[in-house]
């Protein structure tokens, strides 16, 4: 343990001190959900939102999430609110000012005093979130027995690290709700009409045949020690155009727009590049009409599970089996990292010392072939959608 954990540590237990433990709720009747995740977290707690709902009919359920899944979360039928807070180490840019994140936490609890009587931390290690549930006054607070969050809670679970993320989200809704977890439901991601009907025009406009497999490779992921080498997934995309003929779109964020075109300079034949041109409903669209969808380890690949896409998802640095696809194995093949570390967990490599830490490059492409092979034969040579 380093020596700043060990001082934050410290800090966290006397900060703990504060605040009132073990006050009793017997059947909460507003709940605040903490996640302060992207795409795939958040995918990953929908299971567990859908059971609140379905064991807590009458409570008001409200979901706190950074302004980068907000998009997703207002989409969630069985929430009554949702509110937003930009927290400290999910913005994925550098950090400002050391007090910068407990001014906004003293800040965002003045904003939730009164206004709720449990709250669950979603995330097991966020001890953010737990303090600011703490210093808000609310009365029952559950999340995981880390170190870190169990200052600040009434209820701390033991962590069990060999469950998937869904299992835990579900874990803690059901020490809420005093009930059995059972088997979560699957992830879900609603597709309006009108975002179906653009992924429709959009291969039309490019002269997509609906008796090809379409096949979507994302890209990019959330770090860059996530990533696969573009020159793999050209030789992939390559070998599926010749065996299958595939027709291959590339998936992708506007930033990551330089990566589908390093693929799309190793391609024989051309390519879709759908990178920047989609909102998050109109990729669900797209990848919701795609016979296979391909990625490293990203919450897009999650989104292709939740409309019910077969997928194929590449793992290195990060446990598959925390954070692998919520679904049927037969239709979602994770390939994971030779390499004796993987995974480390960690996704902070500076870019200087990335070229050390290249398990994802350890994944062969004979091997990424094989299972969409394996999931090509497995369905129809057409597109799922005519």
């Amino acid at each position: 343990m380093t020596i700043s954990r060990l001082i934050r540590l410290a800090m966290l237990r006397v900060a703990g001190q504060f605040y009132v433990k073990n006050q009793p709720v017997e059947r909460p009747r507003s709940v605040l959900l903490i996640r302060p995740d992207h795409l795939g977290d958040m995918l990953f707690a929908g299971p567990a939102i859908r059971m609140a709902r379905q064991e807590l009919p009458e409570a008001r359920l409200t979901l706190l999430v950074g302004p980068w899944s907000h998009a997703l979360a207002v989409r969630n039928p069985d929430l009554d609110e949702v509110w937003t807070c930009r927290f400290p180490g999910f913005e994925r840019q550098p950090k400002s000012d050391l007090l910068a994140p407990y001014r906004l936490l003293f800040a965002t609890a003045n904003r939730l005093r009164g206004r709720f009587d449990a709250a669950v931390v979603l995330r097991f290690d966020h001890w953010w979130g737990a303090w600011l549930a703490a210093a808000a006054g609310i009365p029952l607070r559950i999340g995981y027995d880390r170190p870190e969050t169990r200052p600040f809670l009434t209820h701390a679970l033991p962590y069990r690290p060999d469950r998937h993320e869904v299992e835990q989200n579900a874990a803690l809704i059901a020490a809420l709700c005093r009930c059995d977890a059972g088997r979560p439901g699957p992830l879900q991601f609603p597709i309006g009409d009108a975002a179906r009907a653009w992924a429709a025009d959009w291969l039309a406009d490019r002269g997509v045949r609906p008796d090809r497999p379409l096949i979507a490779i994302h890209v990019g992921a959330g770090a860059a020690v996530k990533q696969w080498p573009p020159a793999a997934w050209a030789e992939v995309a390559r070998r599926l155009t010749s065996a299958f003929d595939a027709q291959i779109v590339l998936t992708g964020s506007a930033a990551e727009r330089p990566l589908a075109q390093a693929v799309m300079a190793g391609l024989a034949a051309p390519a879709l590049d759908a990178t920047g041109q989609t909102d998050l409903e109109q990729l669900a669209a797209l990848m919701e009409r795609c016979t296979v969808v391909l990625g490293s380890d990203s919450g897009p690949l999650h989104l292709a599970v939740a409309v019910g896409t077969p997928t194929v998802h590449l793992y290195g640095p990060v446990s598959a089996v925390k954070f692998g696809p919520w679904g049927d194995p037969a239709r979602h093949i994770v390939l994971r990292s030779a390499w004796a570390c993987a995974p480390c967990n960690r996704l902070d490599w500076p870019a200087g010392v990335l070229a050390q830490h290249a398990c994802m490059a350890a994944i062969s492409v004979e091997d990424v072939f094989r299972a969409t092979q394996a999931l090509l034969v497995g369905a129809p040579r057409v597109a799922r959608f005519v």
